[in-house]
């Protein structure tokens, strides 16, 4: 018996091969099949290893497992009168095991094979992964037959005739809060390490050190290639106990690996973050994925990045976005058209990208958070652009021109990826079949022109390219006008793919198809109007409840007067009477009646009195002695 473990069976591995490779690691007990479901959740269950042996070719088949529509996230796909999903396996990806370290035989951790799967209702695929596979199968067809009836594409360094086959590159990144269990740090300490800038790139010290390391090795054993692991922007210094270990810490984290095909990469993602949790829950350590989890620091983002590359004959590689003159121009005619794609349908673009209360939190000016549609290209060719205030920045490398790519600096580790990168790509093809035969200096000045003026492509009275600090150079009104006012909630979100219907048409030509689109919306507002009534509202209540009138020997006119504010702030928010309904009952009133468009209004209210009511209180409780 081997004792070496078994971490990974690539892509496309022969069926023989992989039995055989399983019978050789005894310590893998199980299979798992991973669906992704609409709102990114990935299936997990436990097949012991003898049965997926057993039944190999019907697993291959989808023949072996099925699930149901209450198991996952396909409203209005699969009903509860017409539930069966069945679930192919994909060989044409990596399968990762997953090992328990807690549950060990003859001295190895026990693993099971996650294996990424698609999920078929009556014939179709209607999964996550499936949508972004089909996806790139489509556009990549319709680029194809654009490239040979436009074959001399501007500043591109291969004659389109000469292109073979094309390669959808993506990379992720996981930025994460790690704190000690049931231990809370201040917000106000927090936020004043943040702006001192006391831990970006800092050292790492104790369990957090160990944890980071233990990350960066284990996912070396994947095969994942991992670049970096450093402290982000948030976070404080720990406290040492009598015993000499660090207690209340509080620190945000950042890991980078290696970018791949459009669809390893996001099965890549998941994977990590299931790591990067259990590596740091071993250390005692709990770990936070969401986009905003505390109010008033920095989020965690997950910069998506997204590339282009076209195969020749003689199976070179070709970056499509790349300039044949990267010191003379930006990119390629096909990067111009994939830059504009993306930010002209954007607003469609965007409920894929930030679908959750949690998403919309982070997505605020101030820390980086980017709310307009706007690029950044640089100043020059010469100087390659790093304004972190925009959507999307084109980064380049004027010594490696393949390394030429768009930022999507919107997304964060729970953006369902698979759904995002295909809304993007149809874009992207959107763009670059409606400018493809313009010259990059034709291309530039629509990218660059001013709001108001015409252009060919992108909209009148908007603007998309800014080389400026979008927080410190425009004022809030600027910022709506030149680049969209952002959308404040899901709901606003989310009535996008009805307000921009010709936008809509450009990413539903291919799999996000209007049935998916719809499924994933239904969706999207039903946990965001469950989550404003089981989980914010309630937290908000206990904001208010915990803002009371504290007794102190000294108190002043000001006391006074602060209190008054703060009390009618606290019974407008939260109290009744017969007449008049508390701001909480009112939005939990129009959720029920289904006036989503009223309970949208009302929940950014609520968010800005909650806001005033910590300040207030701040001060209030600052003055007393």
């Amino acid at each position: 018996m081997k004792t070496d473990l078994l971490y990974k069976i690539p892509a496309n591995t022969p069926k023989e091969k992989i039995e055989q490779m399983l019978r050789d690691h005894p310590e893998i007990k199980f299979v798992s099949l991973m669906g992704i479901d609409l709102a990114g959740n990935d299936t997990d269950e436990k097949i012991p290893i003898r049965l997926f042996l057993k039944d190999l070719d019907d697993f291959y088949a989808g023949r072996a497992v099925q699930t149901d529509g209450s198991s996952v996230v396909l409203p209005g796909i699969a009903t509860l009168n017409n539930a069966k999903v069945d679930m192919p396996i994909d060989p044409s990806v990596n399968w990762f095991v997953d090992y328990n370290a807690e549950n060990l035989e003859d001295d190895l951790p026990i693993g099971t094979l996650r294996i990424p799967a698609f999920l078929i209702h009556e014939g179709k695929r209607v999964d996550s992964r499936a949508i972004l596979k089909d996806t790139l199968d489509f556009v990549r067809e319709k680029l194809l037959d654009l490239f040979k009836s436009h074959p001399n594409i501007s500043e591109l360094d291969i004659n389109g005739n000469e292109i073979r086959d094309i390669v959808f590159t993506s990379a992720t990144e996981l930025e994460f809060w790690v704190k000690t269990p049931l231990e809370e740090a201040a917000i106000e300490e927090l936020s004043a390490s943040q702006v001192m800038q006391e831990q970006y790139w800092e050292r790492t010290h104790g369990a957090v050190r160990t944890a980071l390391e233990k990350c960066i090795l284990e996912l070396d054993r994947y095969g994942f290639e991992v670049e970096m692991g450093h402290k982000e922007v948030g976070g404080l210094k720990a406290q040492i106990d009598e015993s000499g270990n660090l207690t209340h810490v509080c620190e945000q984290l950042e890991i980078d690996w290696r970018f791949d095909n459009a669809m390893q990469a996001a099965d890549n993602e998941i994977f990590v973050r299931t790591i990067v949790r259990e590596v740091f829950r071993s250390n005692g350590l709990d770990v936070n994925f969401k986009a905003k989890p505390m109010i008033g620091l920095a989020g965690n983002g997950e910069h998506t990045h997204i590339g282009m590359a076209a195969v020749d004959s003689n199976g070179k590689i070709h970056n499509l976005f790349a300039a044949k003159n990267p010191r003379e121009n930006f990119m390629s005619a096909i990067g111009f058209g994939a830059i504009m794609g993306i930010l002209k349908n954007y607003e469609v673009i965007n409920p894929f990208v930030s679908a959750t209360n949690d998403s919309l939190n982070r997505l605020k000016p101030g820390f980086e958070a980017p709310v307009c549609i706007v690029t950044s290209l640089g100043h020059n060719p010469m100087m390659p652009s790093r304004n972190r205030t925009i959507l999307a920045g084109l980064i380049r490398d004027l010594e490696s021109p393949m390394a030429t790519r768009f930022e999507l600096r919107a997304c964060n580790p729970y953006t369902n990826t698979y759904l995002a990168l295909a809304a993007c790509y149809s874009a992207v093809l959107d763009g670059i079949s409606k400018t493809i035969d313009h010259s990059t200096d034709e291309l530039l000045k629509e990218l660059s022109k001013s709001a108001g003026e015409e252009g060919f492509y992108l909209e009148k009275d908007r603007a998309y390219r800014s080389e400026d600090d979008v927080f410190e150079d425009y004022s809030s009104a600027e910022r709506d006008r030149l680049f969209g006012k952002p959308p404040a909630t899901v709901w606003e979100n989310m009535q996008n793919l009805d307000k921009f219907s010709e936008k809509r048409s450009v990413i539903s030509t291919g799999a996000l198809r209007d049935q998916i689109i719809e499924a994933f919306k239904t969706g999207a507002l039903v946990r965001w109007k469950t989550e404003l009534i089981a989980r914010i509202i309630p937290e908000n209540r206990e904001i208010v409840r915990k803002a009371h009138q504290i007794e102190s020997d000294i108190t002043t006119d000001q006391d006074s007067y602060m209190w008054n504010k703060i009390n009618e702030l606290r019974i407008y928010l939260a109290k009744d009477s017969i007449h008049n309904k508390s701001l909480f009952t009112q939005i939990i009133t129009a959720l029920n009646e289904g006036d989503f468009e009223t309970a949208s209004k009302l929940q950014v209210e609520m968010y800005d009195k909650i806001a005033e009511l910590k300040m207030l209180y701040d001060l209030y409780s600052k003055n007393m002695i």
